[in-house]
């Protein structure tokens, strides 16, 4: 556009001056020709006529400059200070407003060209803000993640990490490269290698830090022109996948053994019993150990099952209203045997105005049964047991507090985990399968209740059970 409107001016100025040495031309060859027919016109007479066509010629030039410069100064230089206000304006990131034509009056090229400046100004800062609002909602989706990511380039510099792959990995500031990041970690795989030879190579790893189990996962990633232009690395955690996959297999392994130290036990007594004739005194003695072992199985099965009708939430809860300082006592006459054995010294004291609670009956009885057979087993003998059942914050609780051999501290997080238990060989002694606790909490939870565990070694335990009473399901209802 500039270039057509450079050769329009020149064209005018050629044709301009082309007009004058013409005309100028002409007259003077008309002056020639008036000296060589008329003779009698003086020198200086030739001389005023030059003069003055010439000062006439500079005249007319003068006013087709003017013109010239006017029709430039309209054409030309405004419409280039337009583009120029219009640049500045782009610069600084306002908007340019486009003008449409006076009177009707087509654009010149400028003008064109300054309506094109202003519509590539509006698209692109649309272009920019709708690039801004993209990048912000990657960097939030990257911000708020669970799994870490972290994009290397072809030389192995971070060009991106979000906060996620910063815990999972313990990056420092100075980790700052791929070499620096892995090499920590003992992870031998090869940048070049994932980026070229993707499809040869093994692009996923599992590691331990500290505490954690990550799986990590390499894949290169192209530029627009679909070569290769660095690494991307996914971080999952995976610790709780871990956790639950070790608890799956000990479950496994804890119900086999489980399962067959009483099978085994059967087995031999019922072989020995089959193979010799024995009096009716050991017969009686081998039965008795066949029938024990045979009530362990099953009952070991019936807490597997209510397990698992609990995980499967079939178990329909029949609710009822009940008086739980009766419960109590009625669970403590249950025991009173195992209680009379140990010598123990068993108290239970029921505070006065105790609202009846909101549970299913059999369950609840089942919870305090197992705790007080528990504080029984783990309490010496002429041990002290003592039970508070009371009422705060519109929950009824029941406090057991025994004198027994504890638990450490750093087996109370798990004991109400399956299978799990405190001192395994002292378990199987007594009896016990690790499902009591497991099973008890299940039935508070489904019962909107709780149970609390504090103890410490050698100075006993103490089990706290909230259960909500009638008068707050009520409020709640």
């Amino acid at each position: 556009m500039i270039r057509n409107i450079q050769n329009k001016i020149v064209f005018i100025f050629f044709i301009l001056g082309l007009v004058i040495i013409v005309g100028l031309g002409i007259y003077f060859t008309y002056l020639l020709n008036q000296i060589m027919i008329n003779s009698s016109l003086q020198v200086n007479e030739i001389m005023d006529n030059i003069k003055y066509a010439t000062i006439i010629a500079l005249g007319i030039f003068a006013a087709f400059c003017i013109l010239a410069g006017i029709f430039l100064s309209k054409t030309v230089i405004m419409p280039i200070n337009r583009l120029l206000m219009s640049a500045e304006k782009i610069s600084k990131g306002e908007n340019v407003e486009i003008k449409k034509s006076e009177n009707g009056k087509s654009k010149n090229e400028v003008d064109e060209l300054v309506d094109a400046f202003g519509i590539m100004n509006t698209e692109l800062k649309e272009k920019l803000n709708e690039m801004t609002r993209q990048k912000k909602q990657v960097e939030t989706i990257l911000l708020y993640m669970t799994d870490g990511i972290i994009a290397f380039d072809m030389q192995g510099n971070i060009i991106l990490i979000n906060p996620a792959a910063t815990r999972a990995l313990s990056i420092m500031p100075e980790d700052n490269t791929y070499e620096k990041i892995f090499k920590k970690h003992n992870i031998d795989i090869n940048l070049e290698k994932v980026i070229y030879l993707e499809n040869w190579t093994s692009t996923e790893e599992r590691i331990n830090n500290k505490d954690k189990y990550l799986n990590l996962f390499f894949a290169p990633f192209k530029d627009e022109n679909e070569r290769p232009a660095g690494v991307i690395v996914v971080i999952q955690d995976i610790t709780e996948h871990v956790k639950l996959d070790n608890m799956r297999k000990e479950f496994v392994a804890d119900v086999s053994h489980e399962l067959k130290t009483p099978i085994t036990s059967i087995m031999g007594y019922a072989d020995t019993l089959l193979e010799s004739d024995y009096d009716k005194d050991v017969q009686e003695k081998f039965l008795n150990v066949i029938s024990t072992e045979a009530r362990r199985m099953a009952k070991l099965v019936t807490d597997l099952l209510s397990l698992s009708r609990f995980d499967k939430n079939q178990n329909v809860t029949e609710k009822e209203e009940f008086d739980l300082g009766e419960l109590v006592k009625q669970c403590q006459e249950k025991v009173q045997l195992e209680i009379n054995k140990k010598k123990q010294n068993v108290e239970c004291f029921v505070t006065a105005n105790v609202p009846p609670v909101w549970a299913e009956k059999d369950g609840i009885e089942r919870v305090v049964i197992n705790i007080l057979t528990n504080s029984i087993k783990y309490t010496n003998e002429n041990g002290t047991i003592k039970i508070y059942v009371g009422f705060v914050y519109n929950d009824a609780y029941i406090k057991i507090i025994d004198n027994g051999i504890g638990i450490p501290e750093s087996d109370l997080s798990r004991i109400f985990e399956r299978f799990y238990r405190v001192d395994k060989a002292r378990t199987r002694e007594m009896g016990g399968s690790g499902l009591g606790l497991s099973i008890a909490k299940e039935i508070l939870d489904r019962n909107n209740g709780t149970i609390d565990i504090k103890s410490e070694v050698g100075k006993g335990t103490e089990v706290v059970i909230r259960i909500p009473t009638k008068s707050l399901i009520k409020q709640e209802g």
